[in-house]
């Protein structure tokens, strides 16, 4: 999208042009850029524990740190500023699904915040390969708190707001759901408010709600009766789905026929290695080969970078 795509009449669109002209000015970044902005991002946050931890310090090495902790927010800003135009290409593919572009652009740059501060360098990925799953986490998040249908007072949203998020975290990293004792000590939030805030966290969502990025189908469409809905999984399913067909389409027919086939990506039964050889005249073993080179195409490029956003 480009500022003169924009309906120069909309006040969003206006906001959305000014936007775009003002994240155009940084440069993008090469991977050995990408690497020593990370470096020194790195250094600026042991830096700033050294500060924090130790009262004992040097006046002369104190300041020594001070300036390593600003260098690094220096560079924290500059890897945020040459990755803001990543968001917007990815937040353009959730358009027309019930949020405006720049709630979208928001959402995607508390997920870029996130991958900055998540990102090792050390690991050897190029950082936009990386933050795209932060990214479109966060939008799809996003999404899923839109179809809140339940207006509720903004203290009470923060509340629900930080008690999902500590919820989260603690299912991290104990592997099983935190007691609302555990949660009300972590969270400093009364026991007795727990399950109340809980159950507004629960997220209805209206079968209306448009997530299709081409025919616009309802998200009613796509659950079944009498199932409860989780809105993020439900969006992030369908989203799946579609880019997983854009992907099987850059392959040959034979090839989309035998991996829909084998994993029953039309109609949820797979096939037999032998069921899917006597369908199209081809020997077992030919069948085993093209489901083999078929995922080794799968893994790299263009089509690897659309499937590894999903990836948990």
């Amino acid at each position: 999208m480009t500022a003169e795509d924009l309906d120069a009449q909309s006040p969003a669109a206006d906001l959305v042009r000014v936007y775009l002209n003002g994240i155009g000015k940084t440069a993008l970044l090469t991977a050995a850029q990408e690497v020593d902005l990370a470096r020194r991002i790195e250094a600026g946050v042991f830096a700033k524990h050294v500060l924090d931890t130790d009262t004992g310090l040097e006046r002369q090495y104190a300041a020594d740190l001070r300036t390593i902790v600003r260098d690094g927010a220096r560079a924290r800003n500059h890897l945020l500023e040459a990755n803001l135009r990543l968001v917007v290409s990815l937040a353009k593919r959730y358009t027309g699904r019930g949020m405006p572009l720049l709630d979208l652009i928001q959402e995607g740059n508390l997920g870029l915040i996130r991958a900055v501060e998540k990102f090792d360098y050390a690991k050897g990925f190029k950082f936009s390969t990386y933050a795209t799953w932060w990214i479109r986490q966060a939008i799809t998040r996003g999404m899923a708190d839109q179809a809140r249908t339940i207006r509720l007072p903004v203290h009470l949203v923060e509340q629900v707001n930080k008690l999902a998020r500590i919820k989260r975290d603690m299912h991290q990293k104990m592997g099983r759901d935190a007691t609302h004792e555990e949660l009300a000590q972590e969270s400093g939030i009364p026991e007795e408010k727990i399950a109340d805030l809980l159950d507004h966290a629960r997220d209805p969502v209206s079968l209306d709600m448009p997530v299709g990025s081409e025919e616009e189908a309802p998200l009613g469409d796509f659950i079944e009766d009498g199932e409860a809905v989780d809105a993020e999984s439900t969006v992030i399913s369908h989203l799946l789905h579609d880019d997983l067909r854009r992907v099987l389409s850059t392959l040959e027919d034979r090839e989309q026929h035998v991996i829909r086939m084998r994993y029953g990506l039309d109609d949820g039964q797979p096939r037999t290695l032998d069921q899917i050889g006597k369908r199209f005249g081809l020997s077992r073993e030919r069948v085993r080969q093209i489901e083999r080179e078929v995922m080794g195409k799968l893994r790299i490029g263009e089509r690897a970078d659309r499937l590894r956003a999903y990836a948990s």
